[in-house]
């Protein structure tokens, strides 16, 4: 529920913690005073999905179709799914950007993606480093039209279930020390990681209130 709504909030949703909560309870809503976004409800529902292909998936290793089945699942029934422009499931037609910054145009995605996984796969025991340096990239790169930064959590949570690092979720507290250290990568790494690891400082009182053994 916490990745869901974190995930999402980062990327404007107005779902409420307890909603988000309510969704995932009891397929209901909740009362609200206020007008709710149908596609908030429509990704909330979605990205539970998404985080159950992560979990049943999470040995397995990371492959394009992996990224666009989680783009797709992720999507499918809103009102982007509609718009013939929109690639669901695949990647993006038309330019983008994200900060401010230019991205991979729509004709580069697919040779950079295929040597971003090719280079990637070539590590062999990966570190949380490793990973954070693909989540830059995939992000840098923002390979389809929407969607971008929730498929990119969602693969930085499957890449630290597969290699055995503690998972973080990147919640309010941390999302502009998160953006500043996706821009600063290239200059400082430790921005990114710092906060990366304070994220996981929190998720390992998540692991000791249920007991479940980690290494520090």
């Amino acid at each position: 529920m916490d990745l869901t709504y974190n995930s999402n909030h980062i990327e404007g949703s107005r779902l409420s913690h307890d909603q988000t909560r309510y969704i995932y309870e009891t397929n209901t809503i909740g009362v609200s005073d206020q007008a709710i976004n149908v596609d908030d409800i429509v990704e909330t529902t979605n990205h539970f999905r998404c985080i159950d292909l992560v979990i049943d998936d999470a040995k397995n290793l990371l492959s394009e179709k992996m990224i666009k089945e989680l783009h797709l699942i992720l999507k499918n029934g809103t009102q982007d799914s509609r718009k013939e422009w929109f690639a669901v499931g695949d990647y993006k037609k038309v330019p983008n950007e994200v900060g401010g910054h230019d991205t991979a145009l729509p004709e580069e995605v697919p040779e950079k993606m295929k040597n971003l996984l090719a280079r990637y796969r070539k590590l062999n025991e990966k570190t949380l480093d490793d990973i954070l340096d693909f989540h830059h990239e995939f992000e840098s790169i923002h390979p389809f039209q929407d969607g971008n930064g929730r498929v990119g959590r969602l693969i930085l949570f499957k890449e630290c279930l597969k290699y055995d690092i503690i998972p973080f979720i990147i919640d309010e507290d941390l999302k502009w020390y998160y953006y500043r250290g996706l821009s600063e990568w290239n200059r400082e790494r430790g921005y990114l990681l710092d906060t990366c690891l304070t994220a996981q400082d929190k998720f390992k009182k998540y692991l000791d209130y249920f007991r479940i053994q980690h290494r520090d």
